[in-house]
């Protein structure tokens, strides 16, 4: 599989991250985009990047580039998916994909369209360890899936301004972190939930800092998920079956996952590598793209339709939306 030619939107903290899986690999990244030239510049410097642009619709209309990783706020997803899409790149996008299911549908049908490849960069739907646990569960080994409980809790600083608390940058706990927790639930979910209750504790701007999320499916699975954006509280899932259950720590990118049976006997789990994760999301992209098909979009469609309706349940609507 050859590899693809990728482009860069946004040259933050988590695209150096990107930037480094690819240096790893053997790989030169083709593009940068920049607002700024100067950090554009200062980032294609210390990565070997051939081409800097701080003009990105110019960019994205190169004929060179294959793909595109955008890892800009949340808030500028859909106009730049958008753009790229036009243009012709397959996409790996940053979570939270975008903020609501109207805009991720507007973005399917043109990847659609236009055949291409649109993947959420949510590192568990690519970690080895997270298809090795389903693949257990599958199994029938554990008994029936009953029971998710997930928590994530990290210390913001309470400024207004910031993107974690400003509703003009989409702020709140939920498409930050919320996006990963509930991802988690679904990966492991049989179907859908159909039944969703919740309570939230919003910050001063009116976006959520807190909140408990409880969730059923017609099978009767249930997950129950926490997160606090101003308490720390452990990346930890555990998956509760009738013969005993998983507890996966650190969750996002996790190599390991402790099984707990029912008798009192426990095993270590193991696969993949957590400085790997995001060189899987690379890789997985590109087979996707040379197979036509990203076999776990459905994932990502199913999480931003629940948050799309746990913000409507709250009263939550930023302003940029229409």
């Amino acid at each position: 599989m050859k590899p693809l030619t990728w482009a860069i939107i946004g040259p933050g903290a988590i695209a150096h991250q990107f930037a480094a899986a690819q240096e790893a690999m053997g790989r030169q990244i083709y593009a940068v985009g920049a607002r700024s030239r100067e950090k554009g510049e200062a980032f294609a410097q210390r990565y070997g990047i051939e081409r800097v642009f701080d003009d990105i619709p110019r960019m994205l209309a190169d004929p060179q580039i294959d793909a595109v990783y955008i890892s800009t706020p949340h808030a500028s997803h859909f106009s730049w998916m958008k753009q790229a899409l036009e243009q012709g790149k397959h996409l790996l996008v940053e979570k939270a994909i975008t903020v609501s299911s109207d805009e991720l549908s507007e973005i399917n049908q043109l990847a659609a369209e236009k055949k291409l490849i649109v993947a959420e960069a949510m590192t568990l739907f690519h970690m080895p360890l997270f298809h090795q646990l389903k693949t257990l569960i599958e199994s029938g080994k554990l008994g029936k899936l009953k029971m998710i409980q997930v928590s994530f809790g990290t210390v913001k600083e309470a400024d207004p301004n910031n993107r974690f608390f400003n509703p003009q940058l989409a702020g709140g706990a939920l498409l930050d972190i919320g996006t990963y927790a509930l991802s988690f639930a679904r990966f492991f979910l049989s179907e859908q939930p159909n039944q969703l209750f919740t309570t939230v504790a919003k910050f001063s701007t009116g976006v959520d800092e807190q909140c408990g999320i409880l969730l059923q499916n017609s099978q009767n699975e249930m997950a129950t998920i926490s997160l606090a954006f101003r308490a720390k509280m452990p990346k930890r899932g555990i998956i509760a079956c009738e013969h005993g259950f998983i507890t996966v720590d650190d969750f996002p990118r996790a190599q390991q996952a402790q099984l707990s049976w029912a008798d009192g006997t426990m095993e270590t789990l193991e696969a993949g590598e957590t400085g790997r994760a995001l060189q899987y999301e690379i890789l997985a992209l590109e087979k996707y793209a040379a197979e036509g098909v990203n076999p776990l979009h459905y994932l990502t469609n199913d999480v931003v339709a629940l948050m799309t309706d746990i913000r409507q349940r709250w009263g939550i609507r930023y302003p940029f939306e229409s």
